[in-house]
């Protein structure tokens, strides 16, 4: 499929470019973004080189749809829907993201995930939305909780990345909730 643009009141996503390879590359310099998420440490130009290209490909092929969240044209973080399955018969999707440290608390990420949600939803004909991440990421979960998603469990040595093995936290969002945020045991 081609990618799409998405627009807020605030932010403009769209899937990151070449233009975006040294802010991505910049971005991923914090320790936050590896520590709690899949991109490699140390991030090199080379690995967004990658990245972008491997969006290009995810959207083409349908499996991902990643966008780079813009704010005054910044790039402040980038949002996706991962391992999509089952479009047309209310498949399900993962939502992943991170932020910029200097955007972080803003309320950029609940922006820009409620539309990313909204059209997955709508376009894609999602019926489920996964949201994981690793057991102690509680900003993460903050946000998942305030985007009505409901949380599932913990999933042991579920999560893998560089570093190894790592417990998971796992919530889901329904097509038919009303995203209401409930208590979560974790928060």
């Amino acid at each position: 499929m081609p990618p799409v643009t998405l627009t807020t009141a605030r932010l403009v996503l769209h899937a990151p470019t070449e233009a975006d390879v040294d802010a991505i590359t910049a971005a991923c310099q914090d320790p936050e973004i590896p520590r709690w998420t899949t991109v490699p440490n140390p991030y090199f130009r080379q690995d967004a080189e990658d990245f972008v290209a491997l969006v290009a490909d995810w959207w083409a092929d349908g499996s991902q749809t990643v966008w780079g969240i813009f704010a005054d044209g910044v790039l402040v973080g980038v949002i996706g829907l991962h391992h999509i399955a089952g479009h047309a018969a209310g498949g399900s999707a993962e939502l992943g993201y991170w932020m910029v440290a200097d955007a972080r608390g803003r309320g950029y990420l609940t922006e820009a995930a409620r539309a990313v949600l909204d059209w997955g939803f709508a376009e894609l004909g999602l019926a489920r939305i996964r949201w994981q991440a690793v057991v102690g990421n509680v900003p993460s979960a903050r946000a998942a909780r305030a985007l009505g998603f409901r949380f599932e469990g913990t999933q042991r040595q579920a999560l893998t990345s560089q570093r190894g093995r790592d417990d998971g936290w796992v919530a889901g969002l329904l097509t038919t909730d009303d995203r209401t945020p409930v208590e979560w045991p974790v928060l």
